[in-house]
């Protein structure tokens, strides 16, 4: 059952991901389907900061993608779970994972 009323964001990091692997090539979205899928999916950005960057300094080398330890830092931050199918999230304590 899907919740309606659930709060969806994309972290803006996951944004700066995706257009700097569509700079390099290895990803084909432009800027404007990005936006439209955030429209679609009604989803809000949610933007990093110096709270979340702090929350760098407490995690664990599991990971060794920057983009993923800090959108870890920042659902940790933020106390949101990440949707993702990278098993290696699950080895963050506090971190809730769905997929």
């Amino acid at each position: 059952m899907r919740d309606d009323g659930a709060v969806r964001e994309l972290s803006a990091l996951s944004i700066t991901e995706i257009a700097i692997k569509t700079g390099k090539g290895k990803l084909d979205i432009q800027r404007e389907d990005v936006l439209v899928g955030l429209a679609d999916l009604r989803m809000q950005v949610l933007p990093w900061n110096a709270r979340h960057a702090f929350k760098l300094f407490d995690l664990p080398l599991h990971h060794n993608d920057p983009f993923d330890r800090q959108i870890l830092a920042q659902a940790l931050a933020e106390n949101i779970p990440i949707v993702t199918p990278d098993e290696k999230f699950e080895l963050y304590p506090g971190i809730e994972v769905i997929w």
